[in-house]
């Protein structure tokens, strides 16, 4: 169930925004909840409902270790 990333994860404005709903956050520095990935040499970010949503998703392309 992979879905296009429409949006920019760390914009210079000073939030981040969820790659997969477009949830933003004020700061650099993501909340708790939140998943990191790198993607193509940039980091990614999912907030929290997105991730609970997509769970199999992202764990299906984790590596073996």
């Amino acid at each position: 169930m992979d879905e296009e990333t429409h949006h920019r994860a760390d914009p210079d404005d000073g939030h981040l925004t969820c790659v997969r709903c477009g949830t933003t956050v004020e700061g650099d520095a993501p909340p708790a909840t939140w998943l990191c990935s790198m993607e193509n040499g940039s980091r990614q970010y999912c907030c929290e409902a997105c991730a609970r949503t997509h769970i199999r998703a992202i764990e299906g392309r984790l590596d073996a270790d």
